[in-house]
């Protein structure tokens, strides 16, 4: 691992005049999968414990404590214009030796209008030459959770992940990188999570085709390629805590707050040239852990009026429900896209599928 790791730096440092710095990269990895935690704003840092836990902590994996897991999600963003789709498998491994898991993610938009090539060299207009092409990013995540040293207080987790990235015939890219993540266990029942994303930072390398991405007119070069291909990924923070608490002999509540830092100035709350901090906030309420009710609060910015020049606070609101039968679990999660009066909302479908309660 040590040598893997010096490589991985070695490549950055040997790459270093061609790469680009991004504030905001790879942010698909950033929405989340499951209902359950989307629907409570993500405010599942310290409390997520099933199969959707690498998009979140990977050291909530340590949940599958026996069998396996399986999961599926699909959401549509925009009047479907964009589609999330998301599938992961985690299966409990052998002698208390952790948990193993796989996830693969895609976010897409289908049949967007080419018209590169509208305009001929002379500049006259041909609409028969506009075509269709889809942009598309992937993700696949190898996870992995334990206990270090066998502390059972504490719960440790990370994530491989390698990403594609393609935009039509234009360009694509490709990307890996790693996320870490640890959940702390209190003797009082507090639970305490971190997560780092892009903990080594992720590097993606992009190809781009410039005889189809380029058009000249009147002799003029329009769309012309960039010149950096390699893009990186800073790392991101997000910290939580949370406990359940015990309403009755049927209803629990289970709260959890904490803030999602970004190491660059961002439009957040709390913005510094170092860091931007955004709190969050969401809750389950669970009646005898059959069906829930889940609220949740994110994504504070500060966003500037172009009409009034005043800064205008946004969020992201987002409510949902689950029901469990024996294995199996549905949730459902509404969301908008977190901008003052947006009408854009949307719809957030998941199911679980637990072995464990099947063959017990």
């Amino acid at each position: 691992m040590k040598k893997i790791i010096v490589l991985y730096f070695i490549s950055i440092l040997s790459f270093s005049d061609a790469q680009t710095v991004r504030k905001y990269s790879n942010e698909f990895l950033n929405i989340g999968a499951g209902a359950r935690s989307l629907a409570m704003g993500g405010a599942v840092i310290s409390n997520q414990n099933d199969v959707y836990s690498p998009m979140w902590n990977p050291a909530g994996l340590l949940g599958v404590s026996s069998d396996w897991q399986g999961a599926a999600m699909h959401a549509e963003y925009f009047e479907s214009i964009a589609k999330y789709d998301y599938m992961a498998y985690a299966k409990a491994l052998d002698r208390n030796e952790g948990t193993f898991a796989v996830s693969l993610v895609r976010l897409g938009v289908d049949n967007i209008l080419n018209t590169t090539q509208l305009i001929d060299s002379e500049g006259n207009i041909n609409y028969d030459k506009i075509t269709k092409f889809s942009q598309s990013d992937y993700a696949a995540l190898v996870s992995y959770a334990f206990h270090p040293f066998g502390n059972q207080m504490w719960d440790m987790g990370v994530n491989a992940k390698v990403l594609y990235r393609n935009v039509g015939k234009f360009a694509n890219g490709f990307g890996f990188g790693f996320d870490l993540g640890a959940i702390y266990h209190s003797d009082m029942g507090w639970n305490y999570g971190f997560m780092l994303r892009d903990a080594t930072t992720t590097v993606s390398f992009w190809s781009v085709n410039q005889n189809a991405l380029s058009s000249v007119v009147n002799g003029k070069e329009y769309n012309p390629a960039p010149k950096n291909n390699m893009e990186i990924t800073i790392p991101k923070l997000n910290a939580g805590v949370s406990r359940n608490f015990e309403l009755s002999r049927d209803l629990s509540l289970l709260p959890e707050a904490g803030v999602n830092i970004d190491f660059a100035k961002t439009t957040a709350l709390v913005s510094t040239d170092f860091a931007s901090i955004t709190p969050y906030a969401g809750a389950e309420l669970s009646f005898r852990n059959v069906v829930f009710v889940r609220a949740g609060i994110n994504r504070f910015q500060r966003i500037s009026d172009i009409e009034t020049r005043k800064d205008k606070l946004s969020f992201q609101p987002s409510a949902g429900v689950g029901v469990r039968y024996k294995g199996l679990t549905l949730d459902y999660a509404l969301t908008n896209s977190g901008v003052n009066g947006s009408n854009f909302f949307s719809n957030f479908f998941s199911l679980k599928l637990d072995m464990a309660v099947f063959r017990n």
